[in-house]
């Protein structure tokens, strides 16, 4: 290998980093750590791609942390220390004959781990692994045991102060601002954009910490720190946040945006006062995430074509239905890039703008200052506006001024939550719109859920019973089964399941006649439409999704 800096040109070949970022990592370079593994420290690039790049680049190993074996090294033999070890991050495997196996987080240590050759003559075998997961397997090998987070609390509690102290905000302030904390901060978040989780939830009770990170829609428990650290962490978070650390009474909202793994990160904090604490909820917005092609969410072929004349309409209402994190925000980004040319003017309104799209006006709701979604759409109006976006409907006042736009010659899109389409018709109504401007403005109702992918990697097909084989139209479905890809929960990745609502001249005159959305839903179905769960079976027969996802995330309707 020829060097630290034939890696960092190997990064900048593969389009991994710039070279502007990292004449910025060497001006913050400390002591000697790498210029690469100082932009991964700055959240330039993720450290697992970039260490499967240099594995490519110069045929080293690349190992995930269950690869890693055991040592049977003795490091009391060869006259090494174990702080040796940790601080540079060299974990030893071997020594079989002439050759030396370890393993290494920067081939920067490989000099260091060549120090610990007991003669001359003797060969290096190198693999490589993350910074964490050669801590951990130096830890369980010569340590205590620790991991990461232990050695990181273990720094807080030596910061931390008496239970007096913890409660004043000026010790909270100087604790949270402490490196320690801050590394702690930072690992819970890096771990859940690694993850790919869209939630962090921090909850404290009467003895401990909980974290649990939501993965593809699903809660799932990680490792969490002891109940002292709580104080500190979350005040770090609301320092990050900008919120009042002072303030533990009420709940309080916030944002934090920084860069992980070459990501740029947006996340919507949210904390509440609980029994035991301060609770903290925060989603992450990860822009270099979103799906905004439509073809790419999962839409069937027939309900794709009926989505798109829809949204090509000069004018008339497009409702996306479903419940709270069900991917309606995403489908209408989706819609809104399709149709985003330079001859049409977009405007949206939303609570909060997730994703920003270029071309397009996007407002802010801020209730705080009179900026509420009917205030903001009464402005949008006199925009000249082609096409408006409304992050929800929520009230009569949002529905009548929305509905008034779709009937003056805009196209309009926005959001409600019903259990499916015809369930829409009968919330407008329920808030107070008159049925003949309903059934004059709507010009078609989608419906979605989102069901987890099985993981192609284990997924394995088994002999429908005959009950399946009727919804399914097949003879063969599939189940998850779990492997080291998918973090053994089976699945990888969401995709979406709809039922696409045409609003038609029989559809119109039901609502009309104020049909109920049962009536609707069953027309619609003569005329051709498939519901979520039938949408979901055809996606069991191809091997997409498993039954028991599809029954989870339609269990409220009843064929």
């Amino acid at each position: 290998m020829s060097g630290a800096g034939a890696i960092e040109q190997a990064l900048i070949d593969a389009g991994k980093i710039s070279g502007d970022a990292l004449n910025t990592a060497k001006a913050q370079r400390q002591g000697n750590r790498s210029v690469w593994r100082t932009a991964v420290a700055l959240g330039y690039i993720a450290e697992a791609d970039t260490l499967k790049l240099i594995a490519r680049q110069f045929g080293i190993p690349c190992l995930n942390p269950e690869e890693i074996p055991a040592s049977t090294f003795d490091i009391t033999a060869a006259g090494i220390s174990y702080p040796y070890l940790s601080e540079n991050r060299v974990y030893p495997v071997r020594l079989s004959g002439d050759t030396l196996e370890v393993v290494l987080c920067d081939p920067a240590a490989i000099p260091l781990a060549e120090a610990l050759l007991l003669g001359a003559g003797r060969d290096l075998k190198v693999s490589l692994a993350t910074e964490e997961a050669v801590h951990l397997a130096i830890e369980r090998a010569f340590g205590k045991g620790a991991s990461v987070m232990d050695s990181i609390v273990g720094r807080v509690d030596e910061e931390g102060g008496t239970d007096a102290e913890i409660e004043d905000a000026d010790h909270l302030a100087d604790l949270a601002s402490g490196a320690p904390v801050i590394k702690l901060a930072n690992l819970i978040i890096q771990r859940a954009v690694e993850r790919g989780a869209s939630d962090i939830h921090i909850e404290p009770f009467e003895n401990d910490v909980s974290i649990r990170y939501r993965v593809d829609g699903i809660l799932h428990h990680v490792e969490s720190p002891p109940k002292k650290t709580h104080a500190a962490l979350l005040s770090r978070l609301k320092i990050m946040a900008r919120l009042n650390i002072a303030e533990k009474r009420l709940p309080q909202d916030g944002r934090i945006r920084t860069r992980i793994g070459g990501k740029d990160i947006d996340m919507r904090v949210s904390t509440l006062p609980t029994v035991h604490g301060e609770g903290v909820v925060m989603r992450i917005l990860d822009r270099g995430s979103v799906v905004i092609d439509l073809g790419a969410l999962g839409f069937p072929e027939k309900e794709l074509a009926q989505f798109n004349e829809i949204i090509q309409k000069p004018y008339g209402m497009l409702l996306v239905t479903g419940p709270t994190g069900s991917g309606k925000t995403t489908t209408l980004y989706a819609a809104l890039d399709k149709i985003n040319t330079p001859d049409k003017k977009i405007i949206t309104v939303e609570d909060p703008v997730e994703y920003q799209m270029k071309g397009i006006n996007q407002i802010q709701v801020r209730p705080q200052i009179g900026l509420s979604f009917q205030n903001g759409l009464r402005s949008i109006v006199r925009q000249d506006p082609d096409v408006i976006m409304v992050g929800e409907i929520r009230d009569f006042e949002t529905a009548e001024i929305a509905i008034q736009a779709a009937l003056t010659g805009h196209m309009v899109f926005s959001t409600v939550h019903t259990n499916d389409s015809a369930g829409a018709v009968t919330r407008l109504l329920d808030m107070g719109v008159e049925h003949y401007l309903i059934s004059s403005a709507l010009a078609g109702v989608l419906a979605q859920r989102l069901v987890r992918v099985l993981c192609p990697a284990c997924k394995r097909p088994y002999d429908a019973p005959d009950n399946i084989r009727a919804m399914t139209g097949g003879p063969t479905a599939w189940r998850e089964q779990g492997c080291k890809e998918c973090g053994n929960t089976g699945y990888r990745g969401r995709l979406g399941i709809y039922e696409m609502l045409v609003v038609d001249d029989a559809a119109r005159n039901l609502i009309l006649q104020r049909s109920s959305s049962h009536v609707i839903k069953e027309q619609a179905r003569r005329a051709g439409m498939r519901t979520l769960r039938e949408d979901g079976w055809r996606k069991v027969r191809d091997g997409l999704t498993s039954v028991s996802e599809v029954a989870r995330v339609t269990a409220e309707e009843v064929l």
